[in-house]
């Protein structure tokens, strides 16, 4: 049985900032155990997994390509658009968890 959309929509932009938050964590302690400033480690790994967390929270590349295509070839526009709604809700979650990580390392994440 299919998820209703708007848990679906929640869950992506969780989804993606957890994998944004845990791995910066996980990744300064490991940064700290091997000498190195773990607040500009922080802001370094978050910038590298951002696209890492967006295609976590929608399932993989090829769910969401799918669903694209099933979208633009069979004509069924509401599954493209609740695609894209996915993907907005995911990206969302990164931007939210990359201004709480620059908050907390208090450098710029561009």
């Amino acid at each position: 049985m299919e998820e209703r959309f708007f848990v679906s929509f929640i869950h992506c932009f969780f989804i993606a900032f957890g994998v944004m938050v845990g791995g910066t964590i996980i990744g300064s302690i490991g940064s700290f155990l091997t000498g190195d400033a773990p607040l500009h480690a922080m802001n370094r790994i978050a910038k590298s997994i951002k696209i890492w967390a967006i295609v976590a929270a929608i399932g993989g590349t090829f769910d969401a390509i799918e669903n694209f295509q099933k979208g633009l070839t069979d004509g069924s526009t509401f599954d493209l658009f609740k695609q894209f709604l996915f993907i907005l809700a995911a990206m969302m979650g990164v931007k939210t968890a990359s201004i709480i990580i620059s908050w907390i390392t208090n450098e710029d994440m561009m």
